[in-house]
């Protein structure tokens, strides 16, 4: 049995590349494999047949590179979702719109058992838990493409911290990524509670108002997305440091775990892991057990797709659990709004958020 896939929204992550990410020359113009498309096209059992979007000439050409027939290139969502008998849905839209078109999907006459959205789930929390509820009440799998959830190397170091307790009781970590919140650092966020399995219990954040991404976007509209961070304490008791403040070309995606059985140091973008076992008060080099080497763009990061396309095949199937829920996306989702909140009130903020600072909206793309 083949699966059949649709896909909501044509730009860059949906198949045809991102700047900053992607060879400049091919953005828009040919098949980028890191993408929804992507993994569709990279997985048995799953085929992707129709697309919709608003924008003529982004499907136009989206239909072109990935050979959709004109005949199932829709420029309304809702006319593909009436029309198409869709198995699985990626929503692949700007993050504002990501409440609409999940929930919509899910009540859909194509009524599709999995949703694979991409993150960050969605602009507020009240938002998040909306979709969330809708996907429930209608039996349908939500799954966030937090990416880095999807490469074998991160998903052994969760196996490795939770069931061979690598690090024992982890008391701090400090990380490091590129601004923005949303746009990018929701995977350094996400990254870190899935490796603590932890929520945040008390934010305090600083928001710089800074971002790069209005220049290489060619954008004509103001968002709140930018740099920012602070220290959240987690609901262990675990006390994090976060800096996401930093302009892309200078960045790297950096963490340090301090527990009670040993230390962690996790450089993704320079390619560098590295973990002492602590041994009667000394600290003692180690490889990490089943990884070889450091994460990469080249060997993990583009695998994650065809990872995730794969695991909505399981899904599909019946075979597997979740391994990136809509709960778990928003936890880094109250973190980021956690932020803003601290950074415009002046004060610390506790989690979960109070009615009101549910409905506080950042705006992004």
């Amino acid at each position: 049995m083949t699966y059949k896939a649709g896909i909501i929204g044509t730009g860059g992550i949906a198949g045809m590349g991102i700047l900053g990410m992607h060879d400049e020359d091919a953005i828009g113009r040919k098949k980028i494999q890191a993408s929804h498309a992507g993994g569709y096209d990279a997985t048995d059992g799953i085929e992707l047949v129709a697309i919709a979007d608003v924008n003529a000439e982004k499907l136009e050409r989206f239909g072109t590179a990935w050979d959709i027939p004109e005949g199932r290139r829709y420029d309304d969502h809702a006319a593909m979702l009436e029309v198409e008998d869709l198995d699985a849905v990626s929503v692949c839209t700007p993050s504002f719109l990501h409440h609409e078109h999940v929930i919509d999907t899910a009540r859909s006459a194509a009524a599709p058992d999995v949703i694979w959205c991409e993150k960050p789930i969605a602009s507020s929390v009240t938002d998040a838990h909306a979709m969330i509820d809708a996907c429930k009440e209608t039996s349908t799998e939500l799954l966030i493409n937090h990416s880095f959830r999807f490469t074998e190397k991160l998903q052994q170091l969760n196996r490795l911290i939770h069931e061979e307790n690598l690090l024992g009781d982890v008391h701090s970590v400090s990380s490091q990524f590129r601004m923005e919140l949303l746009r990018n650092s929701t995977h350094l966020l996400d990254t870190l509670v899935y490796l603590l399995d932890a929520r945040a219990a008390r934010v305090s954040g600083y928001i710089t108002g800074e971002n790069e991404a209005v220049d290489s976007l060619n954008v004509d509209r103001e968002v709140d997305d930018a740099g920012g961070g602070g220290f959240v304490v987690m609901d262990d008791g675990t006390f994090t440091t976060i800096d996401c403040t930093i302009p892309r070309d200078h960045s790297s995606m950096t963490f340090q775990f301090v527990g009670s059985g040993g230390k962690l140091y996790l450089n993704n973008d320079d390619g560098e892991w590295r973990y002492w076992r602590l041994i009667d008060g000394e600290h003692v080099e180690e490889p990490l057990p089943g990884i070889e080497g450091a994460w990469t763009w080249e060997n993990d990061y583009k695998q994650a797709f065809p990872n995730a396309a794969g695991h909505v095949v399981e899904l599909l199937n019946g075979n597997v659990e979740n391994v990136s829920t809509g709960e778990a996306a928003t936890r880094s989702l109250e973190i980021i709004v956690a932020f803003y909140v601290s950074h415009y009130t002046g004060s610390d903020v506790s989690i979960p958020l109070d009615r009101p600072l549910r409905d506080v909206e950042i705006t992004s793309w």
